[in-house]
């Protein structure tokens, strides 16, 4: 780990909202409400809230038209989002500038920056780092910019799952405090049971 009187690291926020929401009958997750905001909306006030270098929302034309986008973050359209999660990835990378890319979820409303804080102090050079919910490797991830053109040629909606898996002695996991806080939208029976209090 960095010393803790080094540098501060330069860390890109990405934030992949231009999913097609495949799993939700048509429904566009995104635009859905909670607690008085969409989800898209609380997402891009939680980025807009953390301490890092670079804020960038991908997301879509009909999505950009719904949201209140603040003026210290970057947006791209993502012309191609039936390409999945990987080519908003691509957009964002070719975009960022940082020296690590955190690659945020729009779906999980119930983050708050504190959650993220020891993801984003635990960035250092080569290394790829995730919280650790129920045992299971979760979402946000952070990757240093060595594994830029591997993230690049991902495909698909893995993400960059398979670049986790394929660097093993590169991961550092995060245990977190609040692991209902990581919850995704991934289904109307899950944002049922979120607006209802169940999970």
């Amino acid at each position: 780990m960095p010393p803790d009187d080094g540098p501060p690291e330069k860390i890109s926020a990405i934030l992949l909202a231009a999913g097609l929401s495949r799993r939700m009958g048509g429904i566009d997750k995104l635009l859905l409400g909670y607690n008085g905001e969409t989800l898209l909306s609380r997402a891009v006030a939680l980025m807009d809230g953390l301490p890092v270098f670079e804020k960038i929302l991908v997301t879509t034309s009909a999505r950009l038209e719904r949201a209140c986008v603040p003026s210290g973050v970057s947006v791209l359209v993502n012309p191609r989002p039936e390409d999945g999660q990987s080519g908003s990835m691509r957009v964002g990378l070719e975009a960022a500038t940082g020296d690590h890319y955190l690659f945020l979820m729009a779906d999980q409303p119930l983050l708050e920056a504190e959650d993220l804080a020891p993801i984003l102090a635990a960035a250092h050079r080569g290394l790829i780092v995730f919280p650790v919910v129920y045992g299971k490797p979760c979402t946000p991830a952070l990757f240093s910019s060595v594994f830029r053109g591997e993230l690049l040629s991902c495909s698909g909606d893995s993400g960059g799952r398979s670049v986790r898996e394929g660097h093993p002695e590169s991961c550092r996991a995060v245990e977190v405090a609040n692991p209902r806080r990581f919850l995704d939208v991934d289904s109307t029976g899950t944002y049922d049971a979120l607006r209802l209090g169940r999970k």
